[in-house]
């Protein structure tokens, strides 16, 4: 993908030491937003500088705490630490927390990236702290419209069993225009993600869940509200 504006925005900002404290990165899938912030962030620190250089993908709690505990140290060469937080719909609503308290009062010579393809899955409050820089597809580039997918699986991974219930009678409604196929490939992706960073047993079982969701409905006449209701548990 040719992103010679972004770059050139970047190095300039870069080099008039106008660079915010934070920029998210967001787009359709697969128009090389994450390795654009990789080779920004090697630009500003050196290209083997892997001391005042993090990357992360989808993070955990715990992820948000140790990034947050590293960015507080000076840099050890390069003029800025970066980091870089691709999949960063994935962080649950703590870790999101988290790591506004640091948006709110950064510190000094630090330089977030945030790459999303979903950016409404993010706090209002970490999408008004952050400049946006939007990559686009190629004329003729196939764009997978998930978004508000993703937006309803951050929902229910934090709703009561009333809301997953009503959320699994809402996409199974005859005359619903939701494509449950997609929804579950969708979520598939969303968790095998996870695994990355969130190797636990609960995400393994909801990814098996999800399988064997969609084989039943691939392969027999099981009721899909009930499968649905069933894979939504192990949420």
């Amino acid at each position: 993908m040719d992103h010679n504006k972004q770059w050139q925005f970047l190095t300039k900002a870069a080099g008039l030491g106008k660079l915010p404290h934070a920029l998210l990165f967001y787009g359709q899938e697969k128009l090389g937003k994450k390795e654009l912030a990789v080779k920004f962030a090697e630009h500003l620190v050196g290209l083997n500088n892997r001391a005042d250089f993090i990357s992360i993908e989808s993070p955990s709690i715990a992820q948000v705490r140790e990034l947050i505990q590293k960015l507080s140290f000076k840099p050890y060469s390069a003029e800025h630490k970066v980091a870089v937080i691709s999949q960063a719909h994935l962080m649950t609503r703590e870790a999101q927390n988290c790591f506004l308290k640091f948006l709110e009062e950064p510190t000094d010579k630090t330089l977030l990236i945030l790459v999303t393809e979903y950016p409404s899955t993010l706090l209002p409050t970490i999408l008004s702290r952050v400049q946006k820089i939007r990559f686009f597809p190629l004329k003729g580039f196939k764009i997978d419209d998930s978004e508000e997918i993703v937006s309803d699986l951050v929902k229910l991974k934090e709703s009561d069993l009333a809301y997953k219930f009503q959320y699994a009678k809402k996409i199974t409604a005859k005359d619903s225009t939701a494509d449950i196929k997609e929804i579950l490939n969708t979520w598939l992706r969303c968790f095998r993600t996870q695994l990355i960073s969130d190797n636990t047993s609960k995400t393994k079982e909801i990814l098996k869940q999800i399988q064997s969701t969609q084989q039943l409905l691939s392969t027999t006449n099981t009721n899909p509200k009930l499968a649905l209701e069933i894979l939504l548990l192990k949420f």
